[in-house]
């Protein structure tokens, strides 16, 4: 069989954003909507997600399920990713720190949409080839790190939004406070067995505020 064309790729992205829509629909209930925003399902249908995973798994990009990028990690399933884009809401002026960098695909959706992103990656072999690939593709508004996510990334903080793409008990404290007040972070919570994608607001006091949503399934959040 010849190998996929770009055409062929775009394709594909077009109809996993199809199916994102269809499991938001679907999800509208727990959700409290009934569809993404469109600058997020945009840079869904940009983001070459092909090229963020290992060539084994790269035919299998496309599809809605999460793919093994090595460590016994996972990238997130599209729908995932998307959604918690969406809760997020970066815009165009604002800094974004992300947790768990992986091999780049949601550092790319995030890239797309906010001004600036700091992400922080455990595994130096992770951060050493997202920071590449990205680079590669033009994306001049990442910054990345080697480091314990749980500590954030105290050099640029405040940060206006928040994405932890791995699991905790609780939302850590330095991340807490190196929201900017009026900001959001979004993370899943809880034991390994009964996580909840969570959404926490800072009021303008500082006060915090708790939204848990879907269960969902992450690695753990690993500190030194």
């Amino acid at each position: 069989m010849k190998p996929m064309t770009e055409e062929h790729l775009a394709v594909l992205r077009r109809h996993m954003v199809e199916m994102i829509a269809i499991y938001t629909d679907l999800a509208s209930e727990e959700l409290g909507k009934a569809a993404l925003d469109e600058r997020v399902m945009a840079a869904m249908r940009r983001v070459p997600r092909h090229l963020f995973v290992p060539a084994s798994v790269a035919p299998y990009a496309y599809q809605d399920r999460p793919l093994p990028i090595g460590f016994d990690k996972t990238v997130s399933q599209p729908f995932i990713v998307a959604l918690m884009t969406d809760l997020l809401a970066p815009q165009p002026h604002e800094a974004v720190l992300e947790i768990g960098t992986g091999l780049g695909y949601q550092t790319a959706i995030l890239a797309e949409l906010a001004g600036q992103v700091w992400s922080v990656e455990i595994i130096e072999e992770f951060a050493s080839h997202a920071e590449a690939l990205l680079q590669g593709l033009g994306f001049s508004n990442v910054g990345i790190r080697v480091g314990d996510g749980s500590r954030g990334w105290p050099d640029h903080a405040p940060f206006d939004k928040i994405l932890v793409s791995v699991a905790a008990e609780r939302a850590p404290p330095a991340l807490l406070e190196q929201l900017k007040p009026g900001g959001r972070l979004v993370l899943p919570v809880g034991p390994e067995v009964a996580q909840l994608l969570t959404v926490i607001d800072k009021d303008s006091a500082g006060q915090l505020k708790t939204r848990k949503l879907i269960p969902v399934r992450f690695s753990r959040l690993e500190t030194v």
